[in-house]
């Protein structure tokens, strides 16, 4: 069974940063694209980020680009979100996604993401102003 527990999550003043943990076991976590979304109360959950298998594609969500950083540690079986310039706007439940699908859409003439089956519990994110 897959199990994905995020961690790091915490209240932050704007402008402040963070850095989320997402522990995978139950899978090859190696061979896995990870992602991460998020849901702020009301609204609907949003992709945030995502990085492939080998770490070495990204791609991020319009508002969160050259603020927030992905990356993996294939050793530790841990995906990471960096979080800087913290936005009242970021303040969200967020959420670790395995299986993330990622790919060029020539109909839309942009990337386009789809979540994986796998979720996590959630961390919460606050960000005061």
């Amino acid at each position: 069974q897959v199990q994905l527990v995020e961690s790091g999550g915490g209240l932050v003043q704007a402008g402040g940063s963070l850095r989320l943990s997402c522990a995978v076991s139950g899978r090859t976590f190696s061979s896995v694209d990870m992602g991460w979304y998020r849901q702020a109360p009301g609204k609907e959950r949003e992709f945030v980020a995502v990085i492939s298998w080998s770490g070495g594609s990204t791609y991020y969500e319009d508002s969160v680009k050259g603020r927030f950083t992905i990356s993996r540690d294939n050793a530790k079986n841990t995906v990471y979100l960096q979080m800087n310039s913290l936005k009242p706007e970021d303040t969200a439940i967020y959420y670790c996604n395995a299986d993330t699908i990622f790919s060029w859409s020539r109909e839309l003439f942009k990337i386009t993401t789809t979540p994986g089956d796998y979720w996590g519990q959630g961390t919460q994110v606050t960000v005061s102003s």
